[in-house]
């Protein structure tokens, strides 16, 4: 490890590191412009110029890897200098619109130009001005701002693999933008935002909202898929004002997908924010009370093989842990909270998680893609997938639908057949994974919502077993779930118990009169169609499908109005925190299933957050801890059976509208509009 002195400290540090990176562990500022931790190195900005011993001219410290036997200076009077002309270089150009710009307060530049700047300007002649270019609904371009650091054209290259920006031009003439005028297509183009460091590229949704000192800044969780995101919520009053990331490197490094960033305005449209009753074939406005009482009056008496719940995407596990308690003391067994139908998974935990986790990606050395577009299904992780493609050796297989997901890959086939070859050795992909010694498969949550997945399982398992994807130090079986609420209601148990039905089973028995009482918590993505001739009770926080066919409607809390509990898909156990409150007479979602509970004769015995989350833990220890992994243990699961040739789908065809909240977002209809169904476009090119 080479030993460099900084400014008369010396330091040892790790080799393939730059100055910069150096002078940071050793406690020296350096500001910079150009230079991010996880981008190539550009060198544009010249901001962190430093002196270095026996360097004939300034040195650009972003740019000079460390070598044993450096002298740095970060902070003589020349450097200091050097830092002043590179500040009124880049001001010569910028328009003075920090009064106006959403930047303010956040802004990189004006942080820099106070703490290295000069004091007055020299400059007197005309500033540029640079036409503002559309890229999209999301993204709001002023690019007279712009400080050409070609932040946003290498993560658009390098993270997001969607190389659609880039400059045209040279000095102060150069000019970012598409080249051709076109929406950005990138699912992950509102981390651009965060990157710029200054107000060239700005939220659209967001402008002219809010200032940055006005918000209330809230830690929390993303259940917008089952990623689980670090997400920080920003909001003023009963309002959320915006999503941004935390960084987590575990997860989500620093990214978001768009979905995550900007369906957030949906928070606030088509909010269910009091009780309804259905009187005379119309729902009417309800008291708590009468709401309660008409549950009361249809389950009093009613044997409990008639009674039901689905749990949708977007459930917490306290209120799947409450309901759970509350069907089996009506002496139900029919819940499930798998909407999408699925009827595999909980015969052991490896069956259902991301077992290689998502940082593990970086560790396989080849990976098969079944039935999954991960691009679509989990933004974030189909960019840490790229990752791990950019660092060299690592074929990638996929059987399924052909689709761009931004890098090289082998499409094997689309459906049963192809798969089947596969776990018999044959096929040149076959020889990538017994030549691997790292190996792992991703299966997408479609394939066990299929009427054959367990034979998909199954056969699965076999390759994962066959091609040595699992033993004591590695996992390789991934399954690459959507829905927030999966992994931790399979954990807690909210699956049919014994003689019980899931979701396909329910919604029959409700078509033929078997079951006539039905609870739905915030499932949307069912067909509501089979549910007229059963007494449906709905929870949730937006009036989407379920709360159409409701009898009674519950107002639920959003995941920005609760402190909830969810499991991400590789088995994390995360909590979210409130941050407004529910609007109107909406309650957080536990709470209901409480009150209920004892409208109903069966009070549950728990009565704060704290008894029912001991109580999660007495049903499963995953939930002692939050925040870490706990291993599964491998285990025989799905059923070898005929299996059905049609090719395999990914679960998600629109990304923009995949639950309540989006659907309600006028930014995610904007994007569905101007975008549209840019993401499945063929191809293998990355």
């Amino acid at each position: 490890m080479p030993k460099l002195t900084i400014d008369g400290q010396e330091i040892e540090v790790e080799a393939g590191l730059t100055v910069l990176q150096a002078c940071e562990q050793a406690g020296a500022e350096i500001p910079r412009f150009c230079f991010h931790e996880r981008l190539s190195i550009a060198g544009n900005c010249r901001m962190c110029l430093v002196e270095m011993e026996r360097a004939p001219k300034p040195v650009a410290s972003c740019a000079m890897p460390v070598g044993d036997g450096m002298v740095i200076r970060t902070n003589t009077p020349a450097v200091q200098q050097m830092r002043k002309g590179v500040m009124e270089f880049l001001l010569i150009n910028h328009p003075l619109d920090c009064p106006i710009c959403d930047q303010g307060g956040e802004c990189d530049l004006q942080d820099q130009a106070m703490a290295y700047g000069a004091d007055r300007s020299r400059y007197e002649e005309n500033k540029r001005a640079v036409k503002d270019k559309n890229i999209g609904p999301l993204i709001k371009t002023i690019m007279t701002r712009c400080i050409h650091c070609t932040r946003c054209i290498r993560f658009a290259q390098e993270v997001a693999g969607v190389p659609e920006l880039g400059a045209t031009g040279r000095g102060e003439h150069m000019e970012v933008g598409t080249y051709v005028e076109k929406a950005l297509t990138s699912e992950l183009s509102g981390n651009l935002i965060d990157l710029c460091p200054v107000g060239a590229l700005t939220s659209a949704p967001y402008a002219y909202n809010a200032r940055s000192w006005e918000l209330k800044k809230t830690e929390s969780i993303d259940v917008m898929d089952a990623l689980g995101a670090a997400i920080r919520v920003d909001s003023r009053g009963a309002e959320v004002m915006r999503i941004m990331p935390r960084l987590n490197e575990d997860v989500n490094e620093e990214w978001i997908s768009d979905k995550s960033r900007f369906a957030c305005d949906g928070l606030r449209k088509r909010r269910l924010d009091r009780p309804y009753v259905r009187r005379d074939g119309k729902l009417q406005e309800a008291s708590w009370q009468d709401a309660f009482s008409a549950i009361a009056a249809q389950i009093e008496g009613k044997d409990g093989s008639k009674i039901a719940a689905i749990a949708g995407d977007q459930t917490d596990v306290e209120t799947m842990a409450a309901m759970k308690d509350l069907m089996t003391a009506l002496g139900s067994s029919n819940m499930d909270c798998r909407q999408d139908g699925a009827t595999v998974g909980n015969e052991c935990r490896a069956s259902y998680l991301f077992n290689t986790t998502v940082a593990g990606i970086e560790d396989a050395d080849a990976c098969l893609i079944i039935g999954s577009n991960p691009r679509l299904e989990s933004p974030v992780l189909n960019a840490r997938i790229r990752k791990r493609y950019l660092m060299g050796s690592f074929p990638i297989g996929v059987i399924g639908e052909q689709a761009d997901l931004t890098y090289s890959h082998s499409n094997l086939g689309s459906g049963t057949s192809t798969l089947a070859e596969l776990a018999d050795g044959n096929g040149d992909f076959a020889k990538v994974l017994k030549s691997a010694s790292r190996p792992m498969l991703i299966v997408g949550s479609g394939v066990q919502a299929r009427n054959d997945g367990a034979a998909v399982m199954a056969l699965a398992r076999q390759i994962a077993e066959t091609f040595g994807m699992v033993s004591d130090d590695w996992n390789g079986f991934n399954v690459l779930q959507t829905a927030a609420s999966r992994v931790g209601g399979m954990d807690i148990g909210f699956v049919p118990g014994p003689g019980g039905l899931g979701t396909s089973g329910i919604l029959s028995s409700v078509a033929r009169g078997a079951i006539d009482t039905l609870f739905l918590l915030g499932a949307d993505e069912i067909d509501t169609t089979a549910l007229s001739h059963a007494f449906v009770i709905y929870q949730g926080h937006h009036g989407d499908r379920g709360a159409h066919a409701a009898d009674v409607i519950l107002p639920g809390a959003a995941y920005t109005e609760k402190s909830g509990t969810y499991v991400n898909l590789e088995g994390r156990v995360q909590q979210t925190t409130q941050a407004v409150f529910p609007p109107g007479d909406a309650r957080e979602d536990w709470t209901i299933v409480r009150a209920l509970s004892d409208a109903v004769g069966k009070t549950l015995p728990y009565n704060d957050l704290h008894g029912l989350r001991v109580r999660m833990s007495h049903e499963n220890s995953v939930f002692d801890v939050s925040d870490t992994l706990k291993g599964a243990a491998w285990g025989a699961f799905g059923a070898i059976g005929d299996m059905d040739p049609s090719p395999f789908q990914s679960s998600v065809q629109d990304f923009y509208m995949t639950d309540p909240i989006s659907r309600s977002s006028e930014t995610m209809a904007a994007c569905k509009q101007e975008i549209g169904g840019v993401e499945g476009k063929t191809g293998t090119d990355g």
